[in-house]
């Protein structure tokens, strides 16, 4: 079946096997990110020439959008190797039951995700082995495992899945090879070397977003916030939502724990205030040249920031990309805070530490 017939019977109502997700103690379905998913049936349908590297805020919802993929990619014949350490989860969905009881194995070595981020590497040996076992269309979709790499192993990885797409041992009809990262400074190395498609997701758009609060809301006892409120500590991150959810609400609860899980202590504070003081009201003040690369690096790695934002135009995005500007939530022409919530812990240690 062709792109255009898929996306035709999608429109006229035909609804995909939309994943089950956990949102605290509910389980809701797979919602919104409708361009998301046209991607994901486009590439079905073409193959991936190139590794596609897919980058955003940490929570966004990148994982939720391939654990959807690897449905679509099920249903349309795709064999589906799926890993994902923090997950504890490596999968070989191929119709081969050897290397499905081997990536069994993998797991059941390897409790911890550090350990299991270990075996990476074997991906690649996995998808050279359904390749000679005859498996002619191969979705490879690795998530969340550059944390546990240094940046050159990271691209590294990414040269490796791309050699094989490139020369593989035996021939085949298509590959699909997504891996998805929040950890910014991996995209750069990897971009350097052109070895990718790099692409950002950023937080849900705010009708996509105002539907999962609408279905979160009837489904809850507690008094969640009005939509605008929320979607003002959030900007659309659906992680966030659900640890305001898990905390009753409890704001400066939240908050604390973003202060010392991104480590903003003292003495970071200290050296950076001037700049930070200026970035809660704008974050483009960071795009100066005169700002320290010492300081975007550390809110790179800490994930309070993307910076350098590809522009608005829709085919450099996964899914639907933010506002041009929106200080509202944090979002620059060149660089945005991650979330909002994140924004609100530079400016309460910013007062702590005065």
């Amino acid at each position: 079946m062709n792109l255009k017939k898929i996306l035709c019977i999608k429109s006229f109502g035909v609804v995909m096997n939309r994943v089950k997700l956990r949102f605290s103690d509910l389980i809701i379905e797979f919602i919104d990110r409708d361009k998301g998913i046209k991607q994901i049936y486009e590439f079905a349908e073409k193959g991936t020439w190139h590794p596609v590297v897919v980058f955003g805020p940490e929570g966004c919802g990148k994982t939720s959008w391939l654990l959807q993929a690897i449905e679509i990619f099920k249903d349309l014949g795709y064999g589906v190797i799926y890993f994902n350490p923090l997950r504890k989860q490596f999968e070989a969905e191929v119709g081969i039951e050897s290397l499905r009881q081997r990536a069994l194995d993998i797991v059941k070595q390897a409790a911890l995700e550090h350990v299991l981020a270990k075996f990476i590497w074997v991906v690649i040996d996995f998808i050279n082995d359904a390749l000679r076992y005859g498996r002619k269309k191969l979705a490879i979709v690795v998530d969340d495992a550059f944390q546990y790499l240094g940046l050159r192993e990271a691209a590294a990885f990414v040269k490796g899945i791309l050699e094989v797409i490139e020369h593989p041992d035996v021939e085949y009809e298509r590959i699909v090879a997504i891996v998805a990262t929040s950890e910014g400074l991996s995209r750069y190395e990897i971009g350097r070397h052109r070895w990718a498609l790099i692409r950002p997701m950023w937080n849900m758009d705010k009708k996509g977003f105002e539907e999962l609060y609408e279905l979160i809301r009837k489904r809850v006892l507690d008094n969640i916030p009005k939509f605008d409120d929320v979607w003002r500590l959030t900007g659309g991150n659906p992680d966030i939502f659900l640890r305001l959810h898990q905390a009753r609400w409890n704001v400066d609860e939240v908050i604390d724990d973003v202060i010392k899980s991104k480590k903003l202590t003292p003495s970071f504070i200290a050296n950076w205030r001037s700049w930070l003081e200026e970035a809660v009201g704008d974050p483009d003040t960071l795009w100066s040249a005169e700002v320290p690369e010492e300081l975007i690096n550390k809110l790179i790695e800490r994930n309070l920031i993307v910076y350098d934002l590809y522009n608005r135009d829709p085919w450099f995005w996964i899914d639907e990309p933010p506002s041009e500007k929106d200080l509202e939530i944090g979002v620059g022409k060149y660089i945005a805070w991650q979330t909002p919530l994140y924004r609100e812990a530079i400016k309460k240690t910013l007062h702590i530490y005065s």
